[in-house]
């Protein structure tokens, strides 16, 4: 494959700075805001001259190998990739998680444009080794890492992917009541919503939820490891988890399932029993969310399509 063949899209998304002067209107203004909080607004300033610095030198590089076509993040739910394209994503975890989800089995480059600011799990390439390694996914001589993907499928066909995590339930700080089907098992169920996980994203929301169940436990006598819980749930893991967020048991009755492994041969079904306000979003993007509302019911299980990171 040559320069002329390839097509090379590259993520981007704003820095907090231009979020602030967006909504400030100028960089004075936004300067003003933050110092009136006490903030530090050396630091925003420093942010964005890395990550433009950053981005502009990756573009540089891949123009000298193919076909650039820049697409800030506001733009992926409407970009069509085609089946060729590389990817290459400029920023953070959640710009590379976010952009894997609308992707189908085109490889993505993820580049940590400030190495000392961020940890980057899923960024395993800086600036100066883009060249190298874009070049060996131009060649087809390069590895991926395969990321396994949840998904949300509706009755009325509606479909959502997430690569990190879902959440189904109430849109604001209320109580979502649903009917939950689960290995055989089906109660009408009362909570602040049900987190599903993927590998990816088991270190995260997941874990908050079952580190808070383990801290009440250890302080009450008893004992279990959260860790141990996801532990076995690797990146390409053929499974998901789901826990439930505060469940409400009645006198009389236990809340019914709580946590469990989701697979092929054992779905998550939901039935909501919300007149208003559910709804179900992937990722952390409330913006790009399904309603889920009275009669609308769900089945959550692996995606058909995976990610592929470069590595």
């Amino acid at each position: 494959m040559n320069a002329t063949d390839v097509r090379i899209v590259l993520i981007h998304r704003r820095t907090r700075l231009e979020e602030l002067v967006a909504r400030h209107n100028t960089l004075e203004q936004a300067r003003f805001y933050v110092e009136r909080l006490d903030g530090d607004f050396d630091d925003y300033l420093s942010e964005d001259a890395r990550y433009r610095a950053a981005l502009s030198d990756a573009e540089r590089t891949l123009k000298s190998l193919g076909r650039v076509q820049r697409l800030e993040r506001a733009f992926l739910p409407n970009y069509l990739f085609g089946p060729h394209d590389l990817t290459v994503v400029v920023g953070q975890d959640g710009l590379v998680a976010n952009t894997l989800k609308y992707l189908d089995g085109q490889a993505l480059i993820a580049v940590n444009p400030d190495p000392h600011r961020y940890e980057g799990v899923l960024l395993p390439f800086d600036t100066a080794s883009l060249p190298s390694v874009t070049r060996e996914v131009l060649s087809g001589d390069y590895h991926v890492t395969d990321i396994t993907m949840a998904e949300a499928r509706l009755n009325d066909g509606q479909r959502l992917l997430a690569v990190n995590d879902l959440f189904l339930g109430p849109r604001r700080h209320t109580t979502a009541t649903y009917l939950l089907d689960y290995r055989d098992t089906q109660v009408v169920q009362m909570s602040s919503g049900i987190v599903v996980s993927t590998g990816l994203g088991s270190t995260g929301w997941l874990r908050s939820i079952l580190d808070g169940a383990a801290s009440i436990a250890n302080a009450s006598g008893g004992a279990f490891d959260s860790g141990a819980l996801v532990a076995e749930l690797a990146w390409d893991s053929p499974g998901l988890l789901f826990a439930v967020r505060e469940p409400y048991a009645g006198s009389e009755d236990s809340a019914g399932p709580v946590f469990g492994r989701v697979d092929a041969q054992a779905p998550l079904r939901l039935e909501s029993r919300m007149a208003e306000d559910g709804v179900i979003f992937s990722d952390g993007m409330l913006d790009d969310a399904i309603a889920f509302n009275a009669g609308a019911q769900v089945e959550i299980g692996l995606a058909d399509r995976v990610g592929r990171l470069v590595v």
